[in-house]
């Protein structure tokens, strides 16, 4: 959530940030719908059915629900994928070299 008065959720803004992992229940069914029901249209969708995933990407999910929906009835909505720069400073070096 963006620092108070601010409008960005972007590192370095002071953005205060809450981290779950790939087991947090309150997100199974996010989770699971994802991966098993959407995940195999993103290529074709993307007119890119022919390609693997990239190796790296994250994707940005917007929660489209009324406040007090269940989580299993609960509406995502994918905000952004992002493939080229998915935060992991170690691997920025690598990243964006002449010759690649």
């Amino acid at each position: 959530k963006p620092k108070e008065g601010g409008i960005s959720a972007v590192g370095g803004t002071g953005s205060i940030y809450t981290f779950y992992g790939p087991e947090e229940p309150l997100f199974a069914s996010l989770t699971e719908n994802f991966l098993k029901k959407d995940l195999p249209h993103v290529m074709p969708s993307l007119d890119l059915a022919d390609e693997p995933l990239p190796l790296w990407w994250t994707t940005d999910f917007i929660n489209a629900s009324p406040p007090g929906t269940k989580a299993e009835d609960e509406k995502w909505i994918v905000g952004e994928f992002n493939c080229s720069c998915v935060g992991i400073s170690r691997c920025l070096a690598a990243y964006c070299k002449d010759d690649t």
